[in-house]
This record gives structure tokens, C-alpha cells and sequence, in this order.
């Protein structure tokens, strides 16, 4: 469901206790905002409950005033909440390597409005994808990686992103492992896209591995990255039947196609404040 754009979106969570929706609809009603969407969750196995809500402002509506009366009526709840304005748009950085097919997907969602975004920046260790990233008026920044010293790389990979000022990192098919170090500074706020396929096939030319095993479905998932390798929290997956009829060029075709919706949705739905971090989990409301 694409965001209405003059709307205000609140998130909040919490421990699960008896009160906790009525606490942030009635004070919503209270400061005379209309509710046009409301979704949450009441999670019984964390003990953690969950809530979005998208509202029109009030005539007179004041930001600090309403963060603050809401901050006091949801302290005896441990809620914790995050207020997003109407049209805000987050400036977003893509990481890529040398296939195109997701950055090419992601610019193109920004340039139609699908993807309420700025990408500010496209950071790569080939050169390949600048031209793309040029006609898109991007800044494309180069950083070779010398298999000697990783840390340089990454350092400069990081400076970028934080005079930048993103508030969310793609990994749009870049092919390299991030360290534990670079993975901690962006445990939370970057999303990775990887094909998913049954039975896991790790290495070089993956779907030529599952093109000999005979594989029925093919598909991609998009996740935060942390410190364990493409198993990090997942926020969307996407999946297709195959038959012995499709080659491994026509498994790569479809991966790439399904990457690319994945990945996008995943994206949708970081930027909406609709994922929340739920222990290894995420709520995706």
C-alpha cells in the first residue's frame, strides 16, 4: 500500500501490557488527528507489541508539543516511538559491484515516484556502473579494494555514507563481505539482496549448481546484514516455479528478476517505517 503524501506516520513498541493501543489512539484522538491506516502486532513468544499508524494533522498541528505529550503518556508503557513527517524523503546510499540490474530497478522506482527516496551516492569497487549513475546525476565513487588492506577500503566506503548523511544503506548485488566492524555501523539501517535457493548453493555460479540438481523454485531475499553472512533479520522474500525446461541463463533471467522486485519491496517498506527489529526477527506492519 503506497503512502498517502500528506500523511504523518508513527511508530512505537513496547512491552506487551494491557492499554498499549489505546494509549496511542486515544491520545491521537485526543490531539484531534485522523487515523487513515493502523496496523499492529502483539508478538506472545518476545513479549513485545508493535504498532503503525499513518494520521492527517490537526489544524495547528506542532511537532515538539505532540512528541512530547506523547513521550509522557507512554513512558509507564517503556514505549519507545518515532515520528515521521509528511513527504520525507531519506537519503539513501546504494553499494554496488558490476551487475546493474538492481541499482538500474531502484533509480528507476526513485525517477517514477514509486520509491520515496534520494539516493545521494552509488559507492562501487569496479568502475563499471558509473556511466548509469552519471546519467542519474549521482555521484559515483570508485574504491578499488586491495585484498592487503580491506580496512582502507572500508574506511573510506564509511566516510562517504556519513558526510552523505544517509539514512539508509542498499546493497544492490555488491559482492563483497563486509567486516564485523563496517557490519555493526550499519546493523539496523542497510538491506542486502541475495538469491534464495533449495537446496543452498554457496560459491561460484550458484543457479548452474541448481540448474545440475534439477531445482523447482528459484527465488531472492532481502535482509539487514549484520555480522552473520546473508543471515541477517529478513524483511521480504519472493520466490518462482521452475521446470526442466528452463536453462541455467533462464534461472539467472529469473533471479535477476525477482531480485529486483525484492529487493524493491524491501526498500518500500524500510522507508514507510513499516519494519520493525524484533530480536533476530523482523514485524513487517
Amino acid at each position: 500500500m503506497s503512502r498517502a503524501p500528506d500523511t504523518w506516520i508513527l511508530t512505537a513498541d513496547c512491552p506487551s501490557l494491557l492499554g498499549t493501543v489505546d494509549v496511542v489512539t486515544r491520545y491521537l484522538y485526543e490531539q484531534q488527528c485522523y487515523v487513515t491506516e493502523h496496523h499492529s502486532f502483539d508478538d506472545r513468544l518476545s513479549g513485545r507489541f508493535f504498532i503503525r499508524v499513518e494520521f492527517r494533522q490537526a489544524d495547528g498541528f506542532d511537532e515538539a508539543s505532540f512528541r512530547a505529550g506523547l513521550a509522557e503518556r507512554g513512558e509507564a508503557f517503556g514505549m519507545l516511538f518515532e515520528l515521521t513527517a509528511p513527504k520525507h524523503r531519506p537519503k539513501v546510499v546504494i553499494m554496488v559491484s558490476k551487475a546493474d540490474h538492481c541499482l538500474n530497478d531502484l533509480l528507476y522506482r526513485q525517477r517514477i515516484g514509486q520509491l520515496s527516496m534520494d539516493v545521494v551516492a552509488v559507492i562501487s569497487n569496479h568502475p563499471d556502473l558509473e556511466p548509469l549513475a552519471n546519467w542519474h546525476r549521482i555521484p559515483y565513487y570508485h574504491f578499488a579494494l586491495d585484498p592487503l588492506d580491506k580496512p582502507a577500503q572500508e574506511r573510506k566506503v564509511l566516510q562517504v555514507i556519513e558526510e552523505s548523511g544517509a539514512e539508509l544503506v542498499i546493497l544492490a548485488r555488491y559482492m563483497q563481505v563486509l567486516s564485523p566492524e563496517l557490519c555493526r555501523k550499519l546493523d539496523g539501517w542497510a538491506i542486502n539482496i541475495h538469491h534464495s535457493l533449495l537446496p543452498g548453493f554457496k560459491g561460484a555460479k550458484p543457479y548452474h549448481q541448481a540448474y545440475n540438481k534439477g531445482v523447482k523454485l528459484v527465488g531472492a531475499t532481502a535482509h539487514y546484514i549484520n555480522n552473520d553472512l546473508d543471515e541477517g533479520p529478513i524483511i521480504a522474500q519472493g520466490v518462482e516455479a521452475v521446470d526442466h525446461s528452463h536453462y541455467p541463463e533462464d534461472l539467472i533471467a529469473k533471479g535477476r528478476d525477482i531480485e529486483c522486485l525484492t529487493l524493491a519491496r524491501a526498500v518500500g517498506y524500510h522507508i514507510e517505517r513499516r519494519v520493525f527489529l524484533n530480536a533476530n526477527r523482523t514485524v513487517v506492519l
